[in-house]
Order: C-alpha cells, then sequence, then structure tokens
C-alpha cells in the first residue's frame, strides 16, 4: 500500500486580494516546471494542511494548494459575504491566470468534487484531468441524507442522538435550519457550540473506523468555527446551485479523462454519488476502496489517491518533457 510523499516546504507563497474583500492564500510547492495541479480542499469551509500537498510527487507536479474564501490562511476569517459557488470557480480563474498556467489537472475531495467538476464543466479547456475523492454531487437529496435522522442517523444512530440533543426538541425535524440560525446569530457561544456539535458529528460520520485524528482536526475551534458557518452556509442555499446539483452540467466534461476514488462504506456522500457519475461522464474510471469511508485520512483512500495521482502524471509527463528518471 502507497503512503503519501514525504512532506514539502512551499517555494512560493501568495495572499491574492478578489473580490467581496477577501484575499485567499495559495502557496506551490514540487517542480516549477511540472504539470500543473489544483488542490481543492472539502467543506466547504476546511481548508488545506500540511499533508494536502503530499498526494503528488514533487518531481512530477507543481503543486498549487489554496483555502478558499473564510477559511484556513484566508481573510476574513469564516466571512460568509461575497462566499458562493460562483465566487470559488472565478478565484480558480484567478489563480490560474495570476500563475500563469494555461491547463492543470484539478483535484477535489467532497465539496472539492462538487467544485472541480464544476469548475471542468464551466473551463473545460483549461483541464488536463480530473481526481475526484468521496464525490458530493450537490443535490438536494444529498444535503438531506446528512442531516436526516433517516439518512445517515440510521446507521450512526447513537451519534445522530449527541448531534440532535445540542437543540431544542422542537428544532429537531430540521437540523441544518436550526444550525444556519445559531452559527449565524450574535450569540457567540451559541456559535461555537453549534459549530462542534455539527463538526463531532461531521467527523463521527468520515470514517469507517473510529478516528481520534479526524475528531481532534475537527475538533479544533479556530477550524470548527469556519467548517461549521460556511458548510452550512452552502447548504442552506443547496450550494448555489438547483436541486439537481453538478448533474445537469456535466456532459462539457465527456472529453476530459478522470478518476474517482470512493470509499464502498462513505457515509457523508453514499458510494452511489460516485455510480450516478460515472454514468454520465463516461470518460473516467472508478475505484471503490473496499475497506474505508470518507476520509482522505483512511490508509485505503490515501493509497488510491497517490496511485491516481501518479497515473495522471504517467498521461501528461512527456507533454511536460518529465521524466521520472531523471
Amino acid at each position: 500500500m502507497l503512503t503519501l510523499y514525504p512532506p514539502i516546504k512551499p517555494y512560493a507563497r501568495h495572499n491574492l486580494p478578489v473580490s467581496g474583500g477577501h484575499k485567499i492564500y495559495i502557496d506551490e510547492s514540487g517542480n516549477p516546471e511540472g504539470i500543473p495541479v489544483i488542490f481543492l480542499h472539502g467543506g466547504p469551509g476546511v481548508a488545506c494542511d500540511k499533508h494536502s500537498r503530499r498526494f503528488f510527487d514533487p518531481q512530477m507536479y507543481r503543486i498549487i494548494i489554496w483555502d478558499q474564501r473564510g477559511c484556513g490562511r484566508s481573510t476574513p476569517h469564516s466571512e460568509l459575504q461575497d462566499n458562493t459557488t460562483d465566487d470559488l470557480i472565478s478565484d480558480m480563474e484567478t489563480i490560474r491566470t495570476e500563475l500563469k498556467i494555461d491547463k492543470w489537472v484539478v483535484l477535489g475531495g467532497s465539496w472539492g468534487a462538487t467544485l472541480g467538476l464544476l469548475y471542468a464543466a464551466r473551463h473545460a479547456d483549461k483541464v488536463l484531468g480530473l481526481i475526484l475523492r468521496g464525490v458530493f454531487l450537490g443535490r438536494k437529496s444529498d444535503t438531506k441524507w446528512l442531516f436526516d435522522q433517516h439518512g445517515a442517523g440510521r446507521i450512526f444512530p447513537d451519534y445522530w442522538q449527541t448531534f440532535a440533543a445540542h437543540f431544542p426538541e422542537d428544532e429537531r425535524d430540521d437540523l441544518l435550519k436550526a444550525c444556519h440560525q445559531r452559527l449565524t446569530g450574535d450569540d457567540e457561544l451559541a456559535r461555537m457550540g453549534a459549530a462542534k456539535a455539527f463538526c463531532t458529528w461531521d467527523a463521527h460520520c468520515s470514517t469507517l473506523r473510529p478516528s481520534q485524528e479526524v475528531l481532534d482536526s475537527f475538533s479544533d475551534p479556530h477550524k470548527a468555527i469556519a467548517l461549521a458557518r460556511i458548510c452550512i452556509h452552502y447548504l442552506m442555499n443547496n450550494v448555489f446551485l438547483n436541486t439537481d446539483g453538478v448533474l445537469p452540467e456535466l456532459s462539457a466534461i465527456e472529453d476530459i479523462p478522470g478518476i474517482i476514488v470512493h470509499g464502498r462504506y462513505d457515509l457523508i456522500c453514499p458510494l452511489e454519488n460516485a455510480l450516478t457519475l460515472q454514468t454520465v461522464w463516461k470518460n473516467s474510471e472508478l475505484h471503490i476502496v473496499r475497506d474505508a469511508g470518507h476520509s482522505a485520512f483512511e490508509s485505503g483512500i490515501r493509497d488510491a489517491m497517490v496511485r491516481a495521482t501518479d497515473e495522471m502524471a504517467r498521461q501528461f509527463k512527456a507533454e511536460f518533457n518529465l521524466d521520472r528518471s531523471s
């Protein structure tokens, strides 16, 4: 089983002003002459970390990671104004232009897969290939699954009860709305409490086996408030798409090569999402990880993701005059 590539440091960092008073953090690492690849984190609102650049062979790739609006090292922190799906797609084009990239590989996990699909559909001529993990299609039914006692709540009823118990009984029939009211309200303690409740539920659903590493990552207060506020903001607005999510736009990506990695026991984004995507995107390969859930922290997912980036590098290395043996 493959592990992540060794840790590396960025050779360039950028704080790029974009619309609405936002500044987005970007860094570049790996080979400046390599295959450009942009990493799209999940959430929305999770942000990148030191492991994000380790899915890629640093000799083969020019690795670009960025913290989407309002999270991580981007500012203002947890800001919801001018923070929509269209804004993030526009930011990707701004990054590509600013870094003087003609075409790039796009890699995204969970919400990052949604964003990657939409970007590719609207800018197909700028995308060499797509690598997607734990596909979220942005349909209304996909959001309902995570917040429904009869959806993911049936699989983890004990964790669901803990999540629901944070809210008054008369609000538990719509926990998405209940979270949104508190996370956008003026009561700081209520905001933090709702953020902790949502992030803990999300973390429990993310892995096949209980993972303290994932729980610790999601419980960091600075990270939790951005993740909860931004994620709930997007989900309340159906990620700023119609009820069918990304599917109506996907005819535009039919010629783009892609690799989909999905855990068989993914309870955030069930495997049906990946199968549905593959039926409308014939130029994709689906790799089902038999002993994994949703999280990129899981060893089987990491292995499949590294294999996918290595395979994509083999496809495009000649175009960039790269030779792994050099």
